[in-house]
C-alpha cells in the first residue's frame, strides 16, 4: 500500500512543475486523495459491500470534488491534475500512467446494466481540460484528448483526438511521441499540429500557391517561345505571369 502511494507521490512531482514536496503533494493534492479513497471504496465494491462502496466514493466526491465510481478500475501512477469536476463511470478503466485534468467526464451512452457503457483508457493516455469521453470503447495506449473535445469513437495508439465531435489525427509515425524509452509528458495534451481543419487547409492552400507557381512559369514560357517565332508575340494581355497568390499570409490567418 505504502509503495504504491510513493508511487503515486513521485509521479505527481514528474508531471506537476508546482509540486515542491512529497509532504506538499500528500496533504494538499485531491487528486491523490480521490486515488486513496476510490482504492478502499474499489475494494468493497469487489467484495460485496456495495453501500459502503458507495458511501465512501460519496464521501471522497465531497472532499475532493472528483466523482469516481467504486467500480471503475484505475491504474497505476494515474495523475488527476487539478481535476474538480472529474466524472468516471462504473465501467470505465483508466491505464498506467495517465493523466486526467479537470472537467473530464469518462462517461456511458447506454442504459443497459451489466454492459461495458464507459471507455477504456489505455497506458499514458492524456484527457485535457473539460474532455467528454462517451461510450464504451478503447482509447489506444499514448493517445491524447484536447481540451473540451467529445470523443465518440475510439481513439488509436498515439493519435490526438479534438473538437466536437472528436476529429481523429493519426500518428505520423505509427505510435505516440510519449510512447518511448524516455517519455516527454505533455501538459494538457498540447502538441504541434493537433488541429486537422487547419493543417487540411494549409495543405489546400500551399496545393494553391504550388499551381499559381506553375502556371505562372507556364506562361512566361509561352512568352518566350511566342517572341521568338513572331515580332508581337501572342500572349494575352492579362495573362498571370507573376504570382500573387499570399500563401504566407492565409497560412497565418489559419494559425500555420
Amino acid at each position: 500500500m505504502f509503495s504504491r502511494l510513493r508511487s503515486d507521490i513521485q509521479c505527481i512531482l514528474e508531471r506537476d512543475p508546482a509540486a515542491r514536496t512529497g509532504w506538499e503533494v500528500l496533504t494538499c493534492y485531491p487528486g491523490l486523495h480521490a486515488l486513496v479513497f476510490h482504492r478502499r471504496a474499489h475494494w468493497c465494491w469487489n467484495h460485496g459491500l456495495k453501500w459502503l462502496a458507495r458511501f465512501l466514493s460519496h464521501v471522497s466526491r465531497g472532499l475532493t470534488g472528483i466523482e469516481i465510481h467504486p467500480g471503475a478500475k484505475i491504474g497505476e501512477r494515474v495523475f488527476f491534475d487539478h481535476a474538480m469536476g472529474v466524472v468516471i463511470g462504473e465501467t470505465a478503466e483508466v491505464g498506467d500512467g495517465c493523466t486526467i485534468y479537470q472537467g473530464v467526464t469518462l462517461g456511458g451512452t447506454s442504459l443497459y446494466k451489466g454492459t461495458k457503457r464507459h471507455p477504456t483508457l489505455g497506458r499514458d493516455v492524456v484527457v485535457s481540460a473539460g474532455a467528454k469521453v462517451l461510450g464504451g470503447f478503447v482509447v489506444g495506449d499514448g493517445a491524447k484528448i484536447g481540451s473540451n473535445a467529445v470523443v465518440i469513437k475510439p481513439v488509436p495508439a498515439g493519435a490526438t483526438a479534438v473538437g466536437i465531435p472528436a476529429r481523429i489525427i493519426p500518428s505520423k509515425h505509427g505510435e505516440s511521441a510519449d510512447v518511448t524509452d524516455h517519455p516527454k509528458f505533455s501538459a494538457y495534451g498540447v502538441t504541434q499540429e493537433d488541429d486537422p481543419l487547419s493543417q487540411a487547409m494549409k495543405g489546400l492552400i500551399d496545393n494553391a500557391s504550388s499551381h499559381e507557381h506553375q502556371i505562372a512559369l507556364l506562361w512566361k514560357a509561352i512568352e518566350t517561345l511566342s517572341r521568338e517565332r513572331t515580332a508581337g508575340g501572342c500572349v494575352p494581355a492579362d495573362a498571370a505571369k507573376t504570382e500573387a497568390f499570399e500563401a504566407e499570409r492565409l497560412n497565418q490567418m489559419v494559425g500555420k
